[in-house]
């Protein structure tokens, strides 16, 4: 099946970079074809490659072999340098040499010139050596503990003043009272932290481990860890960004848990809308050195969802950003405008828009204060309530403990733990099956609401229970996965059982307008964007997947996708809003292009469905995957265990020591939570490591790579990002990392499959994913990064791919599986190719 091109490539980057040559001229250009059919007979080691073969279809290629054909092809300096999307749009050698000749880049600059970026900041300062980076970790270790000390010691004194009343009411009062000066002086910290060790934000660019840069990385996790971030989506978040220090504009509504950190920097016009998993932080790293800059989101400006904002950005008054985008360093939108893609562009139509609804300042008023009085009046003595209970039952152990019953106390948390994890799990399940239906029957689908109204707070209860994390990953990667989807309120009939029909990670709006037809596969990441918004309303419309679809990694699915049956959706790609409604095909990129649905390499266990191996294979899964769950539960349930074990023998030492003791106790929990999940992770390891793989989803070694997926926990990590300590973790968990590694938040699949050079910056969101799934094959492969290289926020970098010393890899780029990026140069977009520079060269 030919690859047909939908949209042209993002402005700014250019798949038909030239560094070396000028474009064959037309006399050259069957030179020029059989040079590339030259190459590419050498790579696929077949003995001839006509000129007029298609390299799917005839040739039996896939996107693997023909990265590595780009490759060899940039090393020629005779031959102008060939990129995946020049493969997919001219699939034969003869047409790839025409088409290189034809989209050769005018001399010139466009008519219409890029936006300058910020200015110049002055020089950072002179690298950071040892000693920096040992003070800065010190410091950082200081500031932990401190922290845990200090919030563990508040609390045992507060649950000793609410304990000491008796009488039922006063202690709920007291517990109201202490929990509002708690939460006012967790959210009052970062803001005090900020103003008196920042003061204000600026452009400018620091070294990472110099002390400008753990001023910078305390500030900034007292931010992300405030408890004001969990009203996120309420009117509440703006007035704490404004606090910080943000311009933000009347009737901003933000949904997005990305909390910006260089918040000075950050302007947001009246009526702007953020959606949800945006990232704007105002800042990025960039080969050690931190750089600061501005985003400006004008009047009723709309930001997508899953889409990245880099530093000198702006969205013009009225213009549209949408989902699975990107703005580089640089990029305007126009007042106005409607631009998609990664890097953004403008959109061949208007993006969907919902109208607007009464919301005003009142309302706002009004939602934000019952909120604030729910959370003080509700939750905070129920959380009091329990910590109360919690706590007795230490107290009375502890008892057992000195009256020389050390078997007694053991029994007692044993049997307290097991009934509150396990039990909580049948409860959770009980609960998503009966709450959030009864609700979901308050609303009505096509029907546009205002927000922070009665019909919000219901969606947005919905929202919050039905997307359970814990439940997800536990019974995703497995045939247990659509049985909880539908439990939850999934639209799946009839289910063509594979075992991994859905990933670990699925979240919607609604689950009720979910639908996902028969035979399709999820691989991971899968966002469905049932709901709709404006800055003052939202509307509820299905979001339906068609039949025998693979779908990739990062895939946020809109409302009205035009995709229909049988379609492949590759990894981070952008669902198409217009146009067709595509069927058979493959959808590759930001903004997206035809590729093939499938070639023989994806094909080679299709036999598999047929005949009763899958049915035999499916049943053997389904065991393996039940002891794999079956780990996962009891390795959370000993971790809870163990930390609640841990308080019971600090409480007794209470009456001795008071709350000194389980402040300690507090602290003592950061280390264990590190050791206990690398031990976790080291024995499922221990006998077969992750390796290469290409196989069929019913071969063990996969079924033991989910295991791998699921039994060992990640999340512990992001509690070291930018600090040195994330390097050791990554260390003792087997990633080949070298020295002086800046890691910002980033995340590894397969940690013993990847190699880290020295000097590397890794920033927040990037990914490195060493496999991918295309419907019943699964295939793995390693990824190497060369010394000095820079990870944008956001980047995907997909397996088998080597990065050359000091390349750098843009924001939300995504390097497709099998490319070699040369060293020392930039490399952008999805999927991901040269940069230019101001000359139209390749950077």
């Amino acid at each position: 099946m030919t690859g047909q091109q939908l949209q042209e490539a993002g402005r700014g980057v250019s798949d038909e970079s030239r560094t070396r040559e000028a474009p064959p001229e037309p006399a050259a250009v069957s030179t020029v074809a059989e040079q590339l059919a030259g190459l590419l007979a050498e790579v696929a080691h077949l003995d001839e490659v006509p000129l007029d073969s298609h390299f799917f279809d005839d040739l039996g290629a896939d996107s693997l072999v023909m990265a590595h054909f780009c490759a060899r092809v940039r090393k020629r300096p005779d031959l102008p340098p060939v990129s995946m999307r020049d493969v997919y749009r001219h699939p034969t050698a003869g047409r790839l040499a025409a088409g290189l000749r034809d989209s050769a880049p005018p001399p010139s600059r466009p008519e219409t010139p890029a936006p300058s970026a910020p200015p110049t900041a002055p020089a950072p300062a002179p690298p950071t050596g040892r000693p920096h980076r040992v003070l800065c970790g010190s410091l950082q270790l200081l500031a932990f503990l401190g922290y845990a000390f200090l919030l563990g010691a508040v609390t045992a004194q507060g649950y000793e003043w609410i304990s000491a009343q008796a009488n039922l009411l006063d202690a709920y009062l007291r517990s109201v009272v202490f929990g509002a000066v708690l939460f006012v002086l967790l959210c009052a910290l970062p803001v005090v932290a900020k103003w008196l060790l920042i003061g204000r934000f600026r452009p400018r660019r620091f070294r990472v481990w110099s002390f400008s840069y753990f001023r910078f990385w305390l500030v900034k996790t007292l931010i992300r860890s405030s408890p004001v971030v969990l009203f996120v989506g309420s009117p509440l978040y703006p007035l704490f960004l404004r606090v910080l220090g943000a311009r933000i504009g009347r009737g901003v509504t933000i949904l997005s848990r990305g909390v910006p950190v260089c918040t000075d920097l950050l302007t947001v016009g009246d009526g702007a809308l953020v959606r949800k998993d945006a990232l704007i932080s105002c800042y990025h790293a960039v080969d050690g050195v931190i750089e600061t800059g501005p985003v400006t989101l004008g009047r009723d400006a709309v930001v997508g969802e899953v889409t990245v904002l880099d530093i000198g950005t702006r969205l013009g008054d009225g213009s549209r950003l949408g989902h699975a985008s990107c703005l580089h360093t640089g990029q305007a939108v126009p007042d106005g405008a409607h631009w998609h893609g990664s890097p953004a562009q403008p959109a061949d139509a208007d993006l969907p828009a919902v109208e607007p609804a009464r919301c005003g300042t009142a309302r706002r008023a009004v939602h934000g204060a019952l909120l604030m009085l729910t959370v003080l009046l509700v939750y905070v003595p129920l959380a009091v309530g329990c910590l109360d209970v919690l706590l007795s039952r230490l107290l009375e152990g502890s008892a057992a403990l000195k009256g020389g019953g050390m078997s007694v106390l053991y029994v007692d948390l044993l049997v307290v733990t097991v009934v509150v994890f396990f039990g909580g799990v049948i409860a959770a399940l009980v609960v998503l099956a009966t709450v959030p239906r009864l609700l979901g029957r308050l609303l009505r689908p096509e029907r546009t609401y205002p927000l922070f109204g009665f019909h919000h707070t219901v969606h947005r209860t919905i929202v919050l229970m039905t997307n359970r994390k814990s439940l997800t990953r536990l019974f995703g990667d497995s045939s247990c996965i659509v049985h909880y989807l539908r439990w939850i309120g999934y639209r799946l009939s009839p289910v063509a059982q594979t075992g991994s029909n859905f990933g670990t990670q699925v979240k919607h709006e609604s689950p009720y307008l979910s639908r996902v037809g028969t035979g399709t596969m999820v691989a991971d990441g899968l966002s469905l964007m049932n709901a709709e918004y404006s800055s003052t309303s939202f509307r509820l419309s299905p979001t339906t997947i068609g039949a025998h679809n693979f779908l990739g990694n990062r895939i946020a699915y809109p409302a009205g996708g035009r995709t229909g049956d049988n379609c492949l959706l590759a990894t981070k790609v952008a669902v198409p809003l217009s146009g067709p409604l595509r069927h058979d095909v493959g959808l590759l990129g930001s903004p997206c292009f035809e590729i093939p649905r499938s070639v023989a390499r994806d094909s080679t266990f299709d036999d598999l469905e047929d005949g009763s191996v899958p049915r035999r294979g499916l049943a053997s899964k389904n065991r393996h995957n039940a002891v794999t769950m079956t780990c996962h539960l009891l390795t959370g349930w000993l971790y809870f265990f163990c930390v609640v074990l841990l308080f019971s023998l600090a409480a007794s030492k209470y009456p001795s020591h008071g709350t000194v003791v389980l402040a300690l106790a507090n602290v003592v929990v950061l280390p264990f939570t590190f050791l206990y999940y690398v031990l976790i992770e080291r024995a499922v390891t221990a006998v077969r490591p992750p390796e290469p793989l290409f196989c069929s989803i019913y071969d063990r070694r996969f079924w033991r790579r989910e295991r791998y997926w699921k039994v060992p926990s990640e999340t512990y990590l992001h509690i070291v990002d930018g600090t040195p300590f994330k390097s050791l973790v990554w260390r003792l968990l087997g990633v080949r990392i070298g020295a002086r590694v800046f890691d910002d938040g980033c995340a590894l699949t397969e940690r013993r499959m990847a190699a880290i050079g020295d000097d590397c910056t890794l920033n927040s969101g990037s990914v490195l994913q060493c496999h991918s799934q295309e419907d019943g094959t699964f295939k793995s492969d390693r990824i190497r990064l060369g010394a000095g290289c820079t990870l944008g926020v956001g980047a995907f970098v997909h397996y088998g791919v080597t990065v050359g010393d000091g390349a750098e890899l843009a924001a939300d780029s995504f390097l497709m599986k099998g490319e070699t990026v040369p060293e020392h140069t930039r490399w952008a977009g999805n999927p991901a190719r040269p940069a230019l520079d101001e000359s139209g060269g390749a950077q």
